[in-house]
């Protein structure tokens, strides 16, 4: 069975490739960023793809993205989507391609036992599904909540944007980078599916949307 990898982390990606081929997967192609991925799948033509949700060059959800068009480009690619949490933001539209079939969603924490793993690949790979119980959960909460897609750094960053601080207040108060609090603006503004227009008015969405979930 042919594989490519993609992680950003060396450690990582150089340890799931010695894995994968200690178990006879045939490893094409260990990447540590999404176009890199991209250009292997289309070089290689694997049978399965096993990716890190967020790479370089943003750290949100490149990984995601381009599994999702990667199953736009080759819907009979298995994909296998492992990482440290869960990205909503493209996990429904990746679920949902190919009526479901050929996908997985794991948790990187949650990976207990190898022989285990290893199955849940070639499940995939074989055409069905796996996505980890705590994926599902997930999910169904942050659906019934938007503010539950965020993360608890995003969640106080969109708490002093509703006190009307500016990005610079906001990087003094939480010892930040002006940048670091920018990507996190923009992360939670993705994560709550506001409608792209002017970044202002974005931003007020995202306040109401913040009190709304304090009413």
């Amino acid at each position: 069975m042919r594989v490519v990898i993609a992680e950003d982390s060396v450690l990582l990606r150089e340890g799931l490739a010695g894995l994968l081929a200690r178990f006879g997967f045939d490893v094409v192609a260990a990447v540590g960023d999404a176009p890199a991925l991209l250009a292997a799948v289309e070089e290689t033509i694997p049978d399965l793809v096993v990716t890190d949700v967020r790479m370089p060059p943003g750290f949100t959800d490149e990984g995601l993205r381009a599994a999702v068009a990667l199953r736009a480009a080759h819907p009979g690619l298995a994909v296998v989507a492992l990482s440290q949490w869960v990205q909503h933001s493209y996990a429904g539209e990746l679920l949902a391609s190919g009526d479901g079939r050929g996908i997985g969603y794991l948790l990187k924490d949650r990976v207990a036992d190898v022989a285990e793993f290893v199955e849940k690949l070639r499940r995939v790979a074989d055409g069905g599904t796996v996505v980890d119980p705590e994926v599902v959960r997930r999910m169904m909460l942050a659906r019934r909540d938007p503010l539950g897609r965020l993360s608890p750094r995003e969640s106080e960053v969109l708490a002093l944007l509703a006190e009307g601080h500016s990005n610079a207040a906001i990087a003094r108060t939480l010892d930040l980078s002006e940048a670091a609090v920018g990507k996190h603006i923009g992360n939670l503004l993705a994560k709550l599916h506001l409608p792209i227009s002017d970044d202002t008015n974005r931003r007020v969405l995202a306040v109401l949307t913040y009190l709304r979930g304090q009413s």
